[in-house]
């Protein structure tokens, strides 16, 4: 901008008639849209000045021009440096949600699997004493695993779980007394659609934990035309529609991909979530 006002000068000095600098005039919109007005404000005033020489050697009204084009170029460049820190604010909003959901999947997955077992433990406590200590190494297990996927998620990049993880994902459950049906077709999946459906899965069964009283789940992943479809169903207690964060969550993720989730009690009693993950949108 320095340079620029300075060669303006120049020429302005040497070739009297010459009425834009150009140079000048794209630098200022340059340093608005890199630097604050408190930065720029003063450079443009600089330029004004170099311009209003014009007076001497050429109409009122061209020079008036001039010095329109110098603010509108100032205001431009502005305008962008706006844009452009809008553009990290909500780039900063969208991983900070992202990383809140990824902290409430894990989270209360991990902590619902060990209060089941730990409820199941205090249970044959005096009676089973061999299935109390399978539960408390069932707890030990989810706990590690948990603190192990926490570290991998704050720790930064790392590899994210998908559907080739469900077997790791329902043992604890099935430890836990809770019988899990998994039937899930190969299907070659982008990587956000896999994880988004990991996870949808993960919090569909932590809500049967926390909320469903259940005894028996069944967990259905099959691929149709351009979509996944993916579907939950518990023998439990309805009416879970509204409750915590889980199926808000599990809405957010599938309309982060263009798909839709769809959650509440069965006809035939219990509760299901169904969720279809467009493939085309994520690739």
């Amino acid at each position: 901008m320095g340079v620029a006002l300075a060669g303006g000068l120049v020429v302005q000095v040497v070739a009297p008639m010459t009425v834009f600098p150009l140079a000048a005039l794209f630098a200022v919109g340059a340093l608005a849209a890199a630097r604050p007005p408190l930065v720029s404000l003063p450079a443009l005033a600089l330029l004004l000045g170099v311009v209003s020489l014009n007076f001497r050697t050429t109409t009122d009204e061209d020079t008036f021009f001039v010095m329109a084009v110098a603010a509108l170029s100032w205001l431009l460049g502005e305008n962008r440096r706006g844009a452009t820190a809008r553009a990290a604010e909500r780039a900063v909003a969208e991983e900070q949600a992202r990383m809140a959901r990824e902290l409430h999947d894990v989270i209360a997955h991990g902590v619902s699997v060990i209060v089941v077992q730990a409820a199941a433990a205090d249970d044959v406590f005096d009676h089973r004493p061999d299935r109390a200590r399978e539960s408390l190494r069932a707890i030990e297990a989810t706990g590690r695993a948990t603190l192990d996927e926490l570290r991998k998620l704050l720790g930064g990049p790392a590899e994210r779980p998908g559907l080739d993880r469900l077997a790791d994902l329902v043992e604890p459950l099935r430890a836990a007394g809770l019988r899990v049906d998994v039937r899930c077709e190969p299907v070659p999946l982008p990587a956000g659609v896999d994880q988004s459906a990991y996870r949808i899965v993960q919090e569909a069964l932590t809500n049967t934990l926390r909320h469903a009283r259940a005894s028996r789940v069944e967990v259905s992943v099959r691929g149709g035309p351009g979509v996944l479809e993916l579907e939950v169903r518990d023998d439990g207690r309805g009416g879970l529609v509204g409750v915590g964060r889980g199926i808000p969550g599990m809405r957010e993720r599938a309309v982060l991909l263009g798909g839709t989730v769809e959650a509440g009690p069965l006809p035939d009693g219990g509760f299901g979530v169904r969720a279809r993950l467009p493939l085309a949108a994520a690739r």
